[in-house]
């Protein structure tokens, strides 16, 4: 253990202490201090050991090089660059030394942060300009070796060397510099004074590491500081001239506040605190460390703890202290945590994960991604009147770059009176994302941090992928929720007011939809055999010669058209004879503004003649100008069509002509009822009047009740009457 003189670009560090098994091979416990606040150790660990062992950066590609990286040591005059990777090599001070050493790999399983590490050494006397520029270009990290005891040489770094590393960079993709002051063993006095104003002056330089090749020091500091600049560079996060943190810095940790504000009350209690902690670090704070760390805030701020929790203006201080004590990398393990990559933006991988969709199969939400979108409900519903209002929506969508949900929204799904989005028509917009866009979805459920609070390796675990709807057809059974109906006919058919209908509106509440907020979607849930399933309704455009193929595929079509427009159905058995006659898929003829007077249509069958010839059920009708909210009955059949399409259902009409109207005619007749009411009677008295025992079983009873309520109201007190006169005392046997 040795005291390192080794400044970063914020504040001196006062004492710094290293442990190591070997130069190359340790995990690194840093506690730091300076004279204007202690931190105590445990304070320090709050979510964070400098080097944590769950540490992850596969994904990383640096040339120090993490990953396949590269270190490049520019040499200011001789300055001992090159022993200093000879020492840290044969970990001894070599005898002879080259003019420039060989590529250097060291291995990823003997670094502190687990990442391969390439050290390029340049040569001013073997190699080129071309060659430097090269690899500048190839480099993630640069380190400047100067001589502590040769001004030249430090003087050289701001004259010389940085110019043109900057001259050789992009401005948006500056590399990382490190100085390295070398051959501290020759003098006794620190470079520091010296470099501070160097350090301040460039944002690029990540810190200054005095050392001496001869005698070993900080020899491992040093390559570690070069893995930490690549791995976690402070450009992006702090801004050192304001001594605070970047816009971009405080966008990302506001997202990742409110999402691990679970309760949305604005402070992180101690349960949420040790949540955010173990997500992030695998490991609860002791309650101890919990306190010392809102008491290192109570003294620093006076609204970073209310109600004995952490609001975010104390979560953000935090980072600022870490990031000022040279912690960054704790920061950083709690942005990548949450998606972010080096330039502080959501990582592809992480809201776009990999999920595949073979052909006829769709993708729905399974049963925990609900219960995740249930609690984010409830999270923002602070009134609690199970509708979200305005206020509400943006406030839910504010760990969000950009609001997603537009105006049209509110006339895709069920609202309240006032137009807010109930429930109900939150759960539906979200599935049909899913079913639309699942790429969209996964990306939403990504800024909510679904993957995070659920703890998945993705957002695409809330993802079901169906099965083919080839093989639901063979087994005549399907496991989908959700059935989409495409709705087709002429312009002014009634399509948008057959899709608004299904939200509950009549035809006085759809007049007030304004024409840009217009939606040609519409989705609520119906009721089939007792089974909850979504039902998503498609305005497809009239132009007949531009449908697409996604028009064409559905579960259940329906065909509308205006009973009150001669020329209206036309379009439909044209669509239907060019696009659907030779298909599998169900299909309903529907016969909008039934209210108004029907006009014949012209076209060489009327509609009912033409559903009779090619097997249909017969037109529906239908009207929305209602004065409550339109029935709902004709969507249940479409989805109960759109579920079992090999089924014949049955007649949905009343035109007392097929066979099934003739026969619900018969069996409601009131001659046959009376048939069967008098059969009953005569079983029931017969029955009674043979009971001359004592003893009555509990089936016998109850088949005694079902016959009097069949027989009709005359028999139906005929069983309490019996009981009644029965003086003797009855026996009950039960089969049990």
């Amino acid at each position: 253990m040795s005291d390192s003189n080794v400044l970063g670009p914020f504040v001196e560090r006062r004492v710094m202490k290293f442990f190591y098994n070997s130069p190359l091979r340790r995990r690194a416990t840093l506690s730091i201090f300076n004279d204007a606040d202690s931190i105590s150790l445990n304070v320090v660990k709050l979510c964070f050991l400098l080097l944590h062992p769950s540490s992850n950066h596969a994904t990383i590609n640096v040339r120090v090089l993490l990953i396949v990286s590269l270190f490049s040591f520019c040499p200011a005059a001789k300055v001992g660059k090159t022993s200093l990777i000879m020492s840290l090599v044969s970990e001894e001070f070599p005898d002879e030394v080259p003019l420039r050493a060989e590529e250097i790999t060291i291995p990823a399983d003997v670094t502190p942060e687990r990442v391969p590490t390439h050290i390029v050494d340049y040569s001013e006397a073997e190699q080129t300009d071309e060659q430097l520029y090269q690899e500048i270009s190839k480099a993630n990290v640069i380190c400047i070796v100067y001589s502590v005891n040769n001004k030249k040489s430090i003087e050289k770094v701001t004259s010389h060397w940085i110019p043109l590393i900057n001259d050789r960079t992009d401005k948006d993709s500056r590399v990382p510099l490190i100085l390295v002051g070398n051959k501290s063993d020759l003098v006794e006095h620190s470079s520091m004074e010296t470099i501070l104003p160097i350090m301040n002056q460039y944002q690029d330089i990540e810190t200054c590491v005095e050392c001496s090749a001869k005698n070993l020091k900080n020899i491992s500091e040093l390559f570690y500081y070069a893995q930490k600049a690549v791995l976690h560079p402070t450009g992006p996060l702090y801004c050192p001239e304001e001594k605070e943190l970047k816009p971009s810095c405080i966008k990302a940790l506001t997202r990742i506040f409110k999402i691990s504000d679970l309760d949305n009350d604005g402070v992180l209690n101690d349960n949420e605190l040790n949540f955010f902690q173990k997500t992030c670090f695998n490991t609860p704070l002791a309650p101890q460390a919990l306190e010392d760390v809102k008491n290192v805030v109570r003294r620093n701020m006076t609204d970073g703890v209310r109600d004995n929790g952490l609001t975010l203006k104390g979560f953000l201080f935090l980072h600022t202290l870490f990031i000022q004590r040279g912690r960054h990398e704790t920061t950083w393990t709690v942005l990548r945590r949450f998606g972010y990559d080096d330039d502080l933006e959501l990582t592809q991988e992480y809201l776009f994960p990999l999920i595949k969709v073979p052909p006829d199969c769709t993708t729905e939400l399974n049963h925990n991604a609900y219960l995740f979108l249930q609690s984010v409900f409830d999270k923002h519903d602070k009134d609690r009147d199970c509708a979200l209002s305005p206020e509400e929506v943006k406030d839910l969508f504010n760990v969000f770059p950009y609001m997603p949900w537009g105006p049209d929204v509110n006339n895709t799904v069920c609202t309240n009176d006032e137009g807010w989005i109930t429930y109900q028509g939150y759960l539906s917009q979200w599935t049909l994302t899913t079913y639309l866009d699942v790429q969209r979805s996964l990306e939403y459920l990504g800024y909510l941090g679904y993957s995070i609070i659920y703890e998945q390796e993705s957002q695409a675990a809330a993802i079901t992928v169906t099965r083919n709807k080839r093989i639901d057809l063979q087994k005549k059974q399907t496991q989908r929720s959700v059935f989409r109906c495409n709705v087709l006919g002429a312009r002014g058919s009634g399509k948008s007011g057959f899709l608004q209908a299904f939200l509950g509106r009549n035809l006085q509440r759809q007049m007030r939809i304004r024409e840009d907020h217009k939606s040609y979607y519409a989705i609520s849930t119906t009721y089939v055999y007792g089974q909850e399933k979504y039902l998503l309704l498609h305005e497809v455009m009239s132009d007949f010669d531009i449908l697409s193929e996604p028009d064409l595929s559905c579960d259940v079509v329906c065909l509308v058209y205006d009973v009150n427009e001669p020329r209206s159905f036309e379009y439909c058995a044209k669509v239907y004879k060019e696009c659907f006659l030779d298909s599998k898929t169900p299909c309903v003829v529907v016969a909008a503004k039934s209210d108004l007077h029907e006009v014949r249509q012209q076209y060489s069958q009327s509609p009912l003649d033409f559903c009779r010839k090619h097997k249909l059920h017969p037109p529906q009708p239908f009207t929305c100008n209602t004065t409550e909210a339109p029935s709902k009955d004709l969507y249940t059949r479409l989805t109960t069509m759109a579920m079992y399409p090999h089924a014949r259902l049955r007649c949905m009409c009343s035109c007392n002509r097929c066979t099934y109207c003739l026969c619900q005619n018969l069996l409601k007749l009131e001659l046959l009822r009376s048939i069967k009411a008098q059969l009953c009677r005569v079983v029931y008295n017969r029955f009674i009047h043979r009971c001359s025992r004592s003893v009555f079983t509990i089936d016998s009873l109850l088949f005694l009740s079902r016959l009097s309520n069949t027989a009709g109201s005359r028999s139906s007190s005929a069983l309490p009457q019996f009981l009644a006169a029965v003086r003797f005392p009855l026996h009950f046997h039960c089969r049990n």
